[in-house]
């Protein structure tokens, strides 16, 4: 038997159960797309609509500085490559994004969060329109659009929104660093995995 497809069968299988479980979860599909969407549902308590294939927006804010407008919620490896703009207007782009990509050819990318930007969709498209660029598929943005947009990690007073102290941690869980944390053994962990902290109890949150 050919060891790497029996390896790659046993793996698939095991893709498609998390897939499952993670549709479950958020009442979605597993792609991309739709667990960005769910993620910003939570985060931003943005109403999404009913179907996926909205024209132009996702959701609506339901409560904050942006209650009532609309959004398209995008999720990226990089969006440092762009950003898809449609012809359907929307209030605002909100994008999350993974880190930077190494040039090179990169197998796999890790699913994580590491910024998110929110951008006015009408000031955006002046901006865009006043450098003379086409808008569309991928529209190319410069850094310096990005670095005004952030709005997570912490970022400059002029932000277009700060985010509460929850909003960030909640964010957080999908960092790359908080990845590794969860992966990494507690330096605290002492023989047979109990804690070696004194006066801690199972239900204590490190410090």
């Amino acid at each position: 038997m050919n060891e790497k497809l029996n390896q790659l069968a046993v793996l698939l299988r095991a893709r498609d159960d998390l897939d499952a479980r993670i549709a479950a979860l958020t009442g979605r599909s597993a792609r991309p797309g739709d667990v960005g969407e769910f993620i910003a549902a939570q985060v931003f308590d943005i109403e999404l609509a009913d179907t996926a294939v909205q024209a132009g927006y996702d959701g609506i804010f339901r409560s904050g500085p942006l209650a009532g407008r609309t959004v398209n919620v995008k999720i990226y490896g990089d969006a440092f490559t762009g950003i898809d703009i449609g012809p359907h207007r929307c209030d605002y782009y909100l994008v999350l994004s993974g880190p930077p990509r190494p040039l090179g050819a990169v197998r796999h990318h890790r699913w994580q969060i590491s910024a998110v930007y929110l951008f006015d969709t009408l000031r955006l498209l002046e901006t865009l329109t006043a450098r003379g660029v086409k808008i569309g598929i991928a529209t190319s943005i410069r850094k310096a659009d990005l670095e005004a947009a952030q709005i997570f990690p912490a970022t400059k007073p002029n932000a277009p929104i700060r985010l509460t102290a929850e909003q960030a941690a909640l964010l957080s869980l999908f960092a790359e660093d908080t990845h590794r944390r969860l992966q990494r053994p507690s330096a605290t962990t002492g023989k047979g995995g109990a804690s070696s902290r004194t006066g801690s109890s199972p239900g204590d949150s490190p410090a």
